[in-house]
């Protein structure tokens, strides 16, 4: 747990503990990625273990420390405090619920300059209950999602879901096979002309890799996954 995997030239995944989340238990993801100008772009920061900050520290310093939404902040604090130089990142919906922490701009729709080179970004907006800034890593030709896309394995389900729960996870479509968001998130989408615009960026990006924090990695054909995983928005 925690160990780095390299998936492409300048881009690695660790994988976490699993948390509770509403009594369900969720694995945690994060995604490593070295800019251009050699600092290290860290995406949902998983718990920081002394073997985990010694793989990244060979790697390089953490530049930047990216929450993709309100849900995935858990160990901010604790990248923060081990690297107080790191800037952090986060939609306005983070920045509002973690007001202890110190925030560069809001992020939108259009990437920082400071990784613009390396990474794209589209904002899915539109609910009053959780939005998302999906990513999407040039090089490698990977996009990175956190609850926008869920995937997760009859295997992970068995071993760690019960049975009225696999149900759950079933009916809610966040299964391989199908890779949708939460059923509550999709109905909270009131609005879905931005949503549409956001899911056709992503679309229009062609990736061939998607990683997602919650279930299997696609290696390859991210692009028909996520036309497949975006279905419902319609």
């Amino acid at each position: 747990m925690g160990t780095l995997q390299q998936l492409a030239n300048d881009i690695w995944i660790a994988d976490g503990d699993i948390v509770d989340f509403y009594g369900f238990p969720y694995p945690t993801r994060c995604v490593v990625v070295r800019l251009a100008d050699g600092g290290l772009w860290v995406w949902s920061p998983i718990a920081l273990t002394s073997g985990l900050r010694a793989e990244i520290e060979q790697l390089g310093q953490p530049a930047h420390l990216v929450s993709p939404n309100k849900i995935h902040h858990l160990y901010l604090q604790d990248w923060h405090a081990a690297y107080p130089e790191a800037r952090l990142w986060g939609p306005q919906s983070t920045i509002s619920k973690r007001t202890d922490l110190a925030f560069e701009a809001p992020l939108e729709d259009n990437p920082p300059e400071v990784w613009r080179q390396d990474i794209d970004q589209a904002w899915f907006r539109g609910s009053g209950f959780l939005d998302e800034i999906v990513l999407f890593h040039r090089a490698s030709q990977t996009a990175i999602i956190a609850d926008m896309s869920e995937n997760f394995t009859e295997d992970f389900l068995r071993r760690h879901w019960s049975a009225w729960k696999r149900w759950i996870a079933r009916v809610w479509g966040i299964v391989e096979g199908k890779g949708y968001a939460p059923l509550e998130v999709r109905w909270s989408f009131l609005s879905k002309g931005s949503l549409r615009a956001a899911r056709d960026k992503v679309l229009g990006w062609n990736p061939r890799r998607v990683v997602m924090a919650h279930g299997r990695i696609q290696e390859n054909g991210g692009r028909s996954y996520l036309a497949k995983a975006f279905e419902w928005i319609g």
